[in-house]
């Protein structure tokens, strides 16, 4: 009986995937992830450790409950945000020495439970329009840093206690109810019908505004529509699909030339087709399936956000009482030009979030969110969560490699990660699902510390230890004593240390030809 010495090769690529079994996974998906955990697929490859979040300013929001509305806005090439609670909207002074919030307006019904709304600028007039699904619209005007509400009217009462706002060939468009009601052209009020102002009566609940492909998307409960022309003279209105709706406007994002959107059976995507001005519409969480499933199961709201630059979409599950740091949420991110592979998911913990915005201010990209706290927060920045440690964990499904039915020899593992600052993280393998009856090996650190620019396997280098200059993919090598018929890699950092980019690992092992 001869023995056969092999190498096999582990790609961390694919993501989370939680609709199939673990076996089937390791057979067709090797280097996919049975648990990824605050870990994002890259666009680079691999899966790198999720940054953390920080503060924006040191200085709470007066009151109690969630933050109502979150709004960056550009004051002279600077950043300032909008926030509400308790039904007081603030903006910041965040560029001052001690930054502070400064009162802008005070809602008549102070019990909304979120403000959404639309930026737009007519005439050289920089506003932004919130609405809260109670209150008139309100409208924060960016020359005179100041907030109005629209009054009571004929016309204006049309749109009191409006839940959704967008903007279109320079028309406000208002979902309340079943109706869609639009202003005249380059007006943030007039309602009048002369003037150019209507109503689209669409006969489902409005759940969602957005503008895409040169379009305005109505999501309702049940139906998707469009409204295409050019001004009131010539909108109209056609179907997208009448077999299903979204379930929440807070869902509603475009990533990565799609629209993200939470339907019935999951997150789905709204895209352009070959055909002009069509769309198709595909299940994006397939292979989370039962993971976006309990999130709806789970959580009391939603919320999500859209890191551009990286072509991911984040939706966070919401629940008032909940601790931070067992809060989820899932993250996807699209890779366009990889074969159609569409997104690769993982799952979020510890990002406790009520509502969250994006925007780019000059060249940079602002990503913030609050909760419950009275804090405002940047997201994506830092290694820690507000300085409490990310809980990172990666474990690939179980890898018959090759044939289920043989049983091998391990002997050394060899991990592929590119560290981007001092690290100290667990790995580990398991065989046959982590079976008793078979030698389970001990977890082995991965230890980088900070300083100098060490190569693995130069003499200034200590086992399992290097150094770092610029990020870049190292090898550490490890040996292991085990066997069995399938093998599974876990890794976990439980820390608020440096990220990582897991890129490849590989197996030495041997097996015994078939009698």
């Amino acid at each position: 009986m001869a023995t056969q010495w092999q190498t096999f090769p582990v790609p961390f690529t694919g993501g989370l995937i939680t609709n199939i079994s673990p076996l089937q996974q390791g057979i067709n998906n090797v280097g996919s992830a049975f648990q990824l955990q605050n870990f994002e697929p890259s666009l680079d490859g691999g899966y790198k450790k999720v940054a953390g979040y920080t503060k924006f300013i040191p200085t709470v929001l007066s009151g109690s409950g969630a933050v109502q509305a979150l709004a960056l806005v550009q004051h002279d090439a600077n950043e300032k945000l909008i926030a509400a609670r308790n039904g007081i909207y603030y903006i910041t002074n965040a560029v001052d020495s001690s930054p502070s919030w400064a009162t802008l307006a005070t809602a008549s019904n102070t019990s909304f439970t979120k403000a959404r709304q639309a930026r737009y600028n007519f005439n050289n007039v920089y506003k932004i329009c919130f609405v809260d699904g109670v209150n008139f619209p309100a409208y924060y005007d960016r020359t005179n840093n100041n907030m109005t509400y629209m009054t009571s009217s004929a016309t204006n009462d049309a749109v009191e206690g409006a839940s959704h706002v967008s903007v279109f060939k320079s028309t406000l468009f208002f979902g309340v109810g079943t109706e869609l009601v639009f202003t005249a052209p380059y007006s943030s009020t007039d309602l009048t019908p002369a003037n150019g102002a209507g109503s689209i009566s669409i006969g489902s609940t409005i759940t969602g505004l957005i503008v895409f492909r040169d379009q305005l998307i109505v999501f309702a409960t049940d139906k998707i529509m469009r409204i295409s022309g050019s001004s009131s003279a010539d909108f109209t209105m056609s179907a997208v699909t009448e077999d299903l709706g979204c379930l929440s406007a807070d869902t509603i994002q475009e990533v990565g030339a799609d629209i993200m959107f939470l339907g019935p059976d999951g997150l789905r995507t709204l895209s352009s087709t070959d055909r002009i001005g069509d769309f198709g519409i595909d299940v994006a969480s397939k292979n989370i399936r039962p993971t976006v499933t309990k999130l709806q199961d789970y959580a009391a709201s939603f919320s999500s956000i859209v890191i551009r630059a990286k072509a991911q979409y984040r939706l966070f599950a919401y629940v008032a009482g909940e601790r931070d740091n067992v809060a989820k949420g899932v993250l996807g991110t699209k890779f366009i030009d990889q074969g159609g592979q569409g997104f690769q998911w993982s799952e979020l913990k510890g990002f406790k979030v009520h509502i969250a915005d994006s925007q780019f201010i000059g060249e940079d990209e602002y990503r913030v969110f609050a909760n419950n706290d009275g804090y405002v927060y940047n997201l994506d920045v830092g290694t820690s969560r507000d300085g409490e440690a990310i809980d990172a964990i990666y474990e690939s499904p179980y890898m018959p490699i090759n044939d289920p039915q043989m049983r091998k020899s391990f002997y050394k593992l060899d991990m592929y990660i590119k560290p981007f600052g001092a690290i100290n993280i667990d790995a580990g393998i398991k065989f046959n699902q982590g079976r008793s009856g078979y030698i389970q090996p001990a977890t082995f650190p991965i230890t980088v510390t900070g300083g100098g620019t060490g190569i693995y396997g130069e003499n200034t280098s200590v086992y399992n230890v290097v150094s770092y200059g610029a990020p870049r993919t190292q090898n550490y090598s490890n040996q292991v004593v085990g066997s069995g018929e399938t093998v599974a890699i876990r890794i976990e950092d439980k820390s608020s240390d440096a990220a990582f980019l897991l890129d490849t690992a590989v197996f030495e092992y041997a097996t015994e030809d078939r009698q």
